[in-house]
């Protein structure tokens, strides 16, 4: 059974930096895309980055590109999102979650780990 455990979740001032990290345990996730998602209070989750297995293909929305980036080190089975310039905004219980490269759904995720970040 493969699980998903997020850290380094907390309060930060708005403009800090704060570095999430995903360990997985159960099964070799080298070869699976992993995910961080986010969901704010009252709204759904969405998709914040996402990582091939290679880690030279990333996906980054948006609302995020050029302060969060996504990261991976296969050899911990570890998957990290590094996150600069915290925004108010971006206050939301992060996840992460791992699916295979042949689907568009993610099978395993996290218990998901709180951020707040206060103006």
């Amino acid at each position: 059974q493969v699980q998903l455990v997020e850290s380094g979740g907390g309060l930060v001032q708005a403009g800090g930096s704060l570095r999430l990290s995903c360990a997985a345990s159960g099964r070799t996730l080298s070869s699976y895309v992993m995910g961080w998602f986010r969901q704010a209070p009252g709204k759904e989750r969405d998709v914040v980055a996402a990582i091939w297995s290679g880690g030279r293909t990333v996906y980054t929305d948006s609302s995020v590109k050029g302060r969060f980036t996504i990261s991976r080190d296969n050899a911990k089975n570890t998957v990290y999102l590094q996150m600069k310039e915290r925004k108010p905004e971006d206050t939301a219980v992060y996840y992460c979650a791992a699916r295979r490269q042949d689907t568009g759904t993610y099978a395993y995720w996290g218990q998901g780990t709180p951020v707040t970040v206060s103006s």
